[in-house]
């Protein structure tokens, strides 16, 4: 019996040994664990950091040229050959093209005897100008530009070079060529442009929405050596340099413009700009179509039917905030004679009728935020005071029944770790941010912060 007690093998538990580790790492964990809890079952406010900026809106639009022409048409058989400068203004009388009934004219310029014949300067600066303003405005969908930019390029040179020519005109008189060509003159005064697209009666009324699709555009260049029968066209005129630019706009574009009156208009060719009368006109399909009617840059663009513009419209520059961070929010409006100062913290308040126990009036000063004024009135919180509670005017008896209520256009200012609303003024919005007025009494400052969802909280939520 002693042999087998002494034998008996007792298992020897060791001691719970803690290490710091192991509690540094189990307090963590908890922490973690606690916090992504959190982080799932607790509301998310995300902010938004306002800043100074200024909103852009795509106010670029291609425009139709309306303007006063007149296509003169020739009276002879021939070839026809321009002197006149296309987009240069001529008077009555003046020279414009000759017909060559036998068409010895192109051979006997071709062969130089009417001596050298080059372009200045002014010439080249015509081409380089024509050349910059296709490149700045080919769209590789509309690749029939190209074509009408090769004939305006021919059509140009050649008009340019006879324009040289014409400077020899009385050679050609005295030469055997003399009693085959007839020489035509202007009917009338203004600006020559050799091409015809049937646009020339053109006016606001008759524009359709179609037009504005230049697949279906058709555009006739006039060039020199070509053949031509009396009456067929020779030249157009536009005798005034008043003309219109006609748009296609939305209703709200169109209220926009017409309040204006005048707005500004940039040519995206050369940059310039002018500016506009503004007319409207909606026609039996419900289509709105804006005129602007200028009175310069016609010659600059006498020649094209469709231009691209900008309208630059008056730029609102401000605080810029996201749509999504604006709020409607409903407040007393209390005159301005019964706020005081008053409370531990000298803040504004009104003071408000009560009763004691006995039934004697007595008034108690209730603090109210301020969010907005008249010149005689406060917007106030709504938190602490009830409709139809009275407040009397501080050093009288005067009594006033809270009653009027308004509401306010603002935001939720987070500065202070809680929603403080924040009264804005709008100047100009699109379909995602505003730009309102900066350095208000009760409004924003650049960098404040707010919540970007205004949905998301209510008045003195916390903000974690």
């Amino acid at each position: 019996m002693a042999n087998q007690n002494s034998n008996k093998i007792t298992k020897y538990r060791k001691p719970l040994n803690l290490n710091i580790g192991m509690i540094i790492f189990a307090v963590i964990f908890v922490y973690i664990v606690f916090c992504i809890g959190t982080y799932f079952t607790s509301k998310h406010v995300v902010w938004y950091e306002v800043q100074a900026g200024s909103l852009s809106t795509n106010n670029i639009y291609k425009a139709i040229a309306i303007r006063d022409e007149t296509i003169v048409n020739s009276e002879d058989n021939g070839y026809v050959n321009y002197f006149a400068r296309e987009g240069a203004r001529v008077a009555v009388g003046d020279l414009v093209y000759t017909v060559d009934e036998s068409g010895q004219l192109a051979d006997y310029i071709g062969g130089n005897e009417t001596g050298e014949n080059s372009l200045s300067q002014t010439d080249l600066a015509e081409l380089k100008s024509e050349i910059a303003g296709f490149a700045n405005s080919f769209d590789c969908k509309n690749f029939n530009s190209v074509y009408d930019f090769k004939y305006d390029m021919e059509g140009t040179v050649l008009k340019l070079s006879n324009y040289n020519i014409l400077e020899s005109i009385e050679t050609i008189q005295d030469s055997q060529l003399a009693g085959l060509i007839k020489q035509c003159t202007s009917p009338l005064p203004g600006i020559v442009i050799y091409s015809i697209d049937g646009y020339e009666d053109l006016t606001l009324e008759t524009v359709t929405a179609e037009m504005f699709d230049q697949k279906n555009y058709e555009k006739v260049q006039l060039l020199s050596n070509n053949l031509i029968s009396a009456g067929d066209p020779a030249y157009k005129i536009s005798s005034n340099e008043d003309w219109s630019l006609v748009i296609q706009v939305d209703e709200k574009r169109e209220e926009e413009l017409l309040k204006a009156e005048y707005v500004r208009v940039r040519f995206l060719k050369n940059q310039e700009t002018s500016w506009g009368q503004v007319e409207s006109y909606t026609n039996e399909n419900g289509d709105i179509f804006v005129k602007l009617t200028l009175t310069n840059s016609m010659i600059t663009f006498c020649n094209e039917r469709f231009i691209d513009i900008e309208l630059i419209l008056e730029d609102e520059t401000g605080l810029k905030i996201p749509n999504s961070a604006i709020v409607e929010k409903e407040f007393f409006i209390i005159p301005k004679k019964y706020i005081t100062r008053g409370g531990n913290s000298n803040a504004y308040g009104v003071l408000r009728e009560t009763y004691t126990e006995d039934g004697e009036a007595t008034t108690e000063f209730v603090e109210t935020a301020i969010y907005n004024e008249t010149e005689e009135e406060y917007y106030v919180g709504d938190e602490s005071l009830k409709i139809g509670e009275y407040i009397v005017m501080p050093e009288t008896s005067e009594k006033y029944a809270i009653s009027k209520q308004g509401s306010l256009t603002g935001v939720y200012n987070i500065n202070r770790g809680y929603a403080d609303f924040k009264q804005i003024n709008i100047l100009y919005n699109n379909d995602e941010y505003s730009i309102v007025q900066s350095n208000t009494a009760y409004g924003l400052n650049v960098y404040d912060y707010i919540v970007l969802d205004a949905t998301a909280v209510s008045e003195d939520e916390l903000i974690h």
